[in-house]
């Protein structure tokens, strides 16, 4: 039976809200995902879209604030709230493009963390060369790692992988300068025997190249790393793109080349940009957890919903769960 709660939206999170969140919103529900917008109803009053519900937090988080301010200074701020209806049941997945460290701080805290979990990281997927999905962890929430915690980041990624995109047996490598067994830092170098004492399909070392062709299905590494590799290929894809448009537009002959070639231009976008996904997921915590980009227009805010409820559907939490009390608890 299809889980009709709705999902949490953060209305006042993201360098464009409250108006993209909101058209976001409709957008989403237009699509058939139900949405709970969370803020100061005040604000709110005569512009949330038909068919959303709406619960009051009257505190928002801004950019510039500390992490912890949900935590200590702000209470009943949307962003904290979001996940506090996650933690009650009211909802079945929580959204948010608002402060990304406030939102990994409120979901560690209200939420909890999975058995045998430490940290939670940050997930996304990108495309690979081959036609396949790149689950691609952590992307920023852990910038200093243990080997251990890239151990425990496998296997969530894993978990992801089966669970989300329907893997029978993902491939998991890790991050390295190198395919060769002694490649990488310190951290990379101890992190492999730990991953590989696990019972998962570790390919071993992965360069960025590799990955992107398709040499695993989940890539490992820290969140400053991580970060990196995320935004060097969005920034490749965006040249790329530019690029090609420019040497269309450089000859008038090129004119009727660029019309035929509009609908591929358009399936390149929805495969590649960051709105098609709309966020990374918080891997880890006792729930569903988007975080989306903070510059997210109306089309990225309703990708996130959508992508929440996905992750939902497909028993995200659950997944991880079994496999983290499987292989990161001991008896």
């Amino acid at each position: 039976m299809a889980d009709l709660r709705p999902v949490a939206l953060d209305a006042f999170g993201g360098d464009h809200a409250p108006e993209a969140i909101l058209e976001g919103a409709a957008l989403a529900l237009s699509q058939g995902v139900p949405v709970l917008l969370v803020g100061d109803t005040d604000r709110l009053r005569g512009r949330v879209p038909k068919g959303a519900e709406v619960v009051h937090a009257p505190e928002i988080v801004a950019m510039d604030e500390p992490a912890t301010s949900p935590l200590r200074k702000k209470p009943n701020s949307s962003i904290r709230r979001i996940f506090e209806l996650l933690r009650d049941g009211t909802v079945q997945a929580a959204v948010t493009c608002g402060h990304s460290g406030a939102a990994l701080a409120s979901a560690q805290h209200v939420l909890g963390m999975l058995p045998g979990v430490d940290r939670a990281p940050l997930c996304t997927v990108v495309p690979r060369r081959d036609g396949g999905q790149l689950v691609l962890l952590d992307l920023g929430a852990n910038v200093d790692c243990k080997p251990q915690h890239l151990a425990q980041f496998a296997v969530l990624g894993e978990a992801y992988a089966r669970a989300v995109l329907k893997l029978q047996q993902p491939r998991v490598g890790l991050l390295a300068n190198g395919e060769e067994r002694g490649k990488g830092n310190t951290q990379v170098r101890a992190a492999y025997g730990e991953i590989e004492a696990l019972d998962l399909a570790f390919v071993g070392n992965i360069e960025p190249l590799g990955a992107l062709r398709g040499e695993c299905d989940v890539l490992v590494c820290d969140g400053f790393v991580g970060n990196v590799m995320l935004k060097t290929v969005e920034g490749t894809i965006e040249v790329a793109g530019h690029v090609l448009r420019e040497e269309l537009r450089r000859r008038p002959d090129a004119l009727m080349g660029r019309w035929l070639l509009a609908g591929a231009f358009r399936r390149f976008r929805q495969r590649t940009t960051y709105d098609s996904v709309g966020g990374a997921i918080l891997l880890g915590v006792d729930g569903v957890a988007v975080v989306g980009h903070g510059r997210a227009d109306a089309r990225a805010v309703a990708s996130a919903l959508r992508y929440a409820r996905a992750c939902a559907d497909a028993g995200l939490v659950a997944a991880v769960r079994k496999d983290s009390t499987r292989l990161l608890t001991r008896a």
